[in-house]
């Protein structure tokens, strides 16, 4: 009964004696041979290179990697003693695919649907994806946002099942201990919040692990990225939100958040722990931390890790790119462009920042082009002599030799801006007023609404519409419908990070990528932009649709890796012959596996 018990260990059940012992004994799938191998001959990879042992009996049916539900085949059924487990009839991955699209869409609300779609991730991990990406324009608001926003608020409620790892203050000094408990070894793509600013909702602390497992959902179901290489972590240092505090199903720990020295040593082991479980190149990026955490974090670890902060740097690259379509829809030249923003946190920061390096791009120098650009925080415009308390070193930057302006009505009304970009989360702020100051002083005002979720954006796409009389260029963070307005139908664009950090993700984990520097991100966002239409253009799109996200995180992907390559600093060696061709090799597909052992004929 032991030696039976033991053969039916499979792969991704295999017991850990000792992580230490463990933690190199398989190689990396990035080394030269594999990666050699794929160039030359694409239909050879790794699964084929490897003896799998799958689990039998009930169990197959346990395992998400490998569960084809009502798809196996008899002789699968048969041979892995699973008949009889499943209805007799045969369905095809379509017909599973439109089953659960149509008790999707019978379902009361967002919220079930997206309860729905965890626990499908859970039992069936290719059916998921397939339907993720057969529907991504349906399923993409529901596994992130605004859907996410609300299943983090009610995590405590609908937690079923662990997608990644809790790692709290009390683990302090044992972090690596922790890791080791992750059953897979190669993982290639942390993405990591402590839960403090989730979207423009606050501190939510441990229920902020909905962010994490959000993202690495869009990292496969957009780019293609395995999820087997995807990690999600929630920091659980504490809240300072009383609500959560009090509430009996609150899952993390019930204390108040642990600040200086102490969180910053607990940074720290987590950083090193990540190195020394999974390797220097395994991606660490940073979400939902708050403003007086995510700059110092950044600016302290972006040249020793391979990380990046996605709310400073994954927010800059959409918006910058929606900035560079919107020109092409205006007609100006980027430099002749005034940009307002509302908000000054790490969002506002980020594009600022990155906006900078795309008007040096255009022959500025640094201090001319952070004249260009305009933030307006809580207390009013950022300027130089503010009365009121010192600014950080980051709103320094964008401080002006002005007279302190308080209200954004009078900030557009002197500055003249073409440009106004929202994203502080604070809800409503792009008054009626507002909105037609802003056509009154541009024949094509540019309209940014990035902030999440929905209840959070400046204003909605019709409100902008209307307001202008249907001249503006408009974006959104969050979805909004098509707007029909004097007899024409008006396409927002959606300016979701969704459509640079999968693409920047699949880069690094294809070709080791050691470190993230800010011009991977021009560069994103450039090759975004390009991906626009003219067609687009004409109906007020400066983001591709949706449905072709897969395709351009793959041309993001392959912009990146020729520069890092360039740059020397892709540790994947050597380069491929053809890169396109070898990242596309690399991208997750969702046919189900063959599961069935060799056969062939054999003499009498």
């Amino acid at each position: 009964m032991l030696v039976r018990s033991y053969f039916k260990i499979n792969r991704f059940h295999l017991p850990r004696l000792s992580c230490l012992a463990f933690q190199h004994s398989l190689p990396r799938k990035t080394n030269a041979f594999s990666h050699q191998s794929l160039d030359t001959n694409a239909s050879m990879n790794s699964e084929k290179m490897s003896l799998p042992r799958y689990p039998t009996g009930y169990d197959l049916l346990l395992d998400r990697r490998i569960n084809k539900g009502t798809a196996f085949t008899i002789e699968e059924r048969q041979l892995y003693r699973i008949h009889g487990l499943l209805p007799p009839t045969i369905s095809t991955p379509q017909l599973q695919v439109e089953r659960f699209i149509e008790n999707l869409r019978n379902m009361p609300d967002d919220l079930s649907r997206y309860i729905s779609l965890g626990a499908l991730q859970d039992r069936n991990e290719k059916l998921f994806y397939r339907v993720a990406m057969e529907y991504t324009q349906e399923i993409m608001p529901l596994v992130y946002t605004p859907t996410v926003g609300l299943a983090c608020q009610k995590y405590g409620l609908i937690f079923s099942k662990p997608k990644g790892l809790f790692i709290s203050i009390l683990d302090k000094g044992h972090i690596y201990d922790v890791f080791c408990n992750w059953p897979v070894d190669d993982v290639r793509a942390i993405v990591v919040t402590d839960g403090e600013r989730i979207l423009g909702l606050g501190d939510l602390g441990c229920n902020g692990m909905g962010i994490p497992v959000g993202k690495l959902s869009l990292y496969t179901a957009l780019a293609g990225v395995p999820p087997e290489y995807c990690l999600p972590i929630a920091l659980d240092v504490g809240t300072n939100n009383g609500n959560i505090l009090n509430d009996k199903y609150y899952l993390g720990l019930r204390q108040t958040r642990v600040t200086g020295k102490e969180y910053d040593d607990f940074i720290d082991e987590f950083m090193q722990a990540v190195v020394k479980r999974f390797g220097q190149q395994c991606l660490i990026q940073f979400e939902d931390f708050a403003n007086h955490n995510a700059f110092r974090l950044l600016k302290k670890y972006r040249d020793i890790y391979c990380t990046f902060n996605d709310d400073i740097q994954g927010t800059a690259s959409v918006a910058v790119a929606g900035i560079l379509s919107a020109i092409r829809i205006t007609g100006k030249n980027l430099i002749d462009n005034r940009f307002v923003f509302y908000g000054a946190g790490e969002a506002s920061i980020g594009i600022s920042n990155l906006l900078v390096v795309a008007l040096e791009r255009e022959g500025l120098s640094t201090e001319e082009a952070r004249k260009k650009i305009f933030l307006v925080d809580s207390k009013g415009l950022i300027v130089k002599n503010r009365p009121a308390g010192g600014l950080s070193e980051e709103k320094q930057r964008y401080a002006h030799e002005h007279e302190p302006i308080r209200n954004l009505i009078d900030v557009i009304q002197i500055v003249k801006p073409s440009f106004l970009i929202g994203a502080a989360g604070q809800g409503p702020a792009f008054t009626h007023d507002i909105l037609q100051l802003m056509s009154l002083i541009n024949q094509r005002p540019v309209i940014f609404a990035l902030s999440n979720p929905t209840s959070k954006a400046e204003c909605t796409a019709r409100e902008a519409y209307e307001a202008t009389n249907g001249q503006c260029v408009f974006a959104s963070g969050s979805p909004f419908p098509n707007v029909e307005y004097n007899g024409k139908t008006y396409i927002p664009g959606q300016g979701n990070n969704s459509y640079i950090f999968p693409g920047v993700g699949l880069a690094i984990v294809t070709c080791g990528i050691r470190h993230i520097p800010d011009e991977l991100f021009y560069l994103a966002a450039k090759t975004l932009s390009q991906q626009v239409t003219n067609d687009d253009l004409q109906v007020g799109l400066v983001y591709p649709p949706i449905e072709k996200i897969r395709d351009v995180s793959r041309k993001i992907a392959v912009v990146l890796a020729e520069y890092a390559y360039e740059k020397n600093i892709a540790s994947l060696y050597p380069k491929p012959n053809h890169l396109e061709k070898f990242i596309q090799t690399k991208q997750y597909t969702v046919e189900y596996q063959d599961i069935l052992p060799a056969r062939w004929s054999w003499a009498n």
